[in-house]
């Protein structure tokens, strides 16, 4: 059973309540205790709730990243995401640079990727990836 990152756009889910998403985080969360982000989702939502000044959404988050784990980028991942860059460059199929980085913290990590993206993300090789918005999650480490 592989661990997940979970993706910007599918946290914004969850914390909107989407039924599907919060069953499915409540599902991976029988097995595994913490859910895991990377620091450029936090980025996205921080700077998305303080941008339209809503602190109490960022106080709900805030003590969301308390309780879970937020990884960071490190030199290794950022490599993996700039060969991902050149590789999709040449083939002329541009990825916007924070989902490459985000890509690359998952491949790092050995992780899945959770995300509602899939036109974007399904576009880099070595990537696996869930869409927890559509499916019932598969904890097997299968891709959907």
């Amino acid at each position: 059973m592989n661990r997940v990152l979970i993706d910007t756009d599918i946290l914004s889910y969850y914390f909107k309540g989407d039924e599907l998403v919060v069953k499915n985080f409540e599902k991976y969360l029988q097995t595994y205790d913490l859910l895991e982000i990377s620091i450029l989702t936090y980025f996205e939502i921080t700077s998305g709730l303080l941008a339209k000044n809503a602190l109490k959404q960022l106080n709900i988050f805030d003590d969301f990243v308390t309780g879970n784990i937020v990884i960071p980028v490190t030199e290794k991942s950022a490599r993996i995401s700039s060969e991902l860059y050149s590789v999709l460059r040449q083939n002329g199929n541009i990825v916007d640079d924070m989902d490459l980085l985000i890509a690359g913290v998952a491949i790092e990590n050995d992780m899945i990727l959770v995300t509602n993206n899939e036109n974007h993300f399904a576009r880099i090789p070595g990537l696996k990836i869930q869409n927890w918005k559509k499916q019932n999650a598969d904890l097997t480490g299968a891709d959907l």
